[in-house]
């Protein structure tokens, strides 16, 4: 029977119907959590036996204190981002067949899942995998100390950020009229704009991809994994991305782990939290 799969943020939520071999037979994507959480869930089970419903979600997730399921659906499995992206890399993803794996999912936010011995790892207070918060600038800017010093830079809102913050400073960007103004730019038209030849884009994509590689580094360095999984919006921009990133990553790694640790780019696209999040329901009904 196939399980159902919810990833809840402030932004959206991204519900999925799987079947048991992995496959998406459902899809809905809904801005905001509150007030349309059951439609949602109500327009995916429609004619269908759901086996079990997993949701995803995290602390700083406006919707964590009211969200109540109710009808004819099994008990809801919760779990954190971190444990459904890595649980669905494992199952269907980058990280089929591997033992150690880390997910670093980027987009409107910033976490890593870690697989370690084939399990998914918390860390000692449920914390593990806040990559948000790794420390790559010793400048102590306040937008880190809300965000996180990764998630500052290369979050969807950092990077558009940081673009902006290039145009006042006085260089000439094609994407401030193409967005309609400095609060309007997004990360998708920096990206836009280092694929048309902006020259100011493609110097805030070059930053991000040292940041980005700097931050798979750190990780790979610490638990010495066979596989690093870029996930989330970042993946659609994997064009700009990989290569520099991966340059990046080779240059901080220690000699002899430069050739065994691989880095790829997720296969899951969006969905790979909510279709973590089924899995993980449906194994915990088993």
């Amino acid at each position: 029977m196939p399980s159902l799969g919810l990833d809840i943020t402030n932004e959206r939520i991204t519900g999925v119907v799987v079947a048991e071999d992995g496959a998406v037979v459902r899809r809905v994507q809904r801005a905001g959590p509150e007030g349309r959480l059951q439609d949602v869930v109500d327009e995916l089970a429609a004619g269908l036996k759901i086996e079990a419903l997993g949701v995803a979600i995290d602390a700083e997730t406006d919707a964590a204190d009211v969200l109540k399921l109710t009808g004819t659906l099994p008990a809801q499995h919760r779990c954190t981002p971190g444990a459904a992206a890595i649980e669905a890399e494992a199952w269907v993803g980058a990280a089929r067949g591997s033992q150690h794996a880390v997910v670093l999912k980027i987009g409107e936010r910033v976490f890593a899942g870690i697989l370690l011995a084939g399990q998914y790892w918390p860390g000692a207070h449920g914390l593990a995998g806040s990559a948000a918060w790794l420390a790559l600038n010793p400048v102590e800017r306040q937008d880190y100390r809300k965000f996180g010093s990764l998630a500052a830079e290369v979050s969807n809102k950092g990077i558009a950020r940081r673009l902006s913050w290039r145009i006042q400073a006085g260089d000439s960007s094609a994407v401030l009229e193409r967005a309609g103004g400095l609060e309007l730019i997004t990360a998708a038209h920096v990206f836009a704009g280092a694929r048309s030849g902006d020259g100011v884009s493609i110097s805030v994509v070059r930053d991000t991809a040292k940041y980005i590689g700097m931050a798979v580094a750190n990780l790979a360095c610490c638990l010495d994994p066979e596989i690093v999984i870029l996930s989330g919006e970042v993946a659609a921009a994997g064009d700009l991305l990989l290569e520099p990133v991966r340059q990046e990553f080779a240059r901080r790694l220690p000699p002899g782990m430069v050739d065994q640790v691989r880095l790829e780019i997720s296969p899951l696209a969006e969905d790979g939290v909510a279709i973590g999040a089924a899995r993980i329901a449906a194994l915990a009904r088993a």
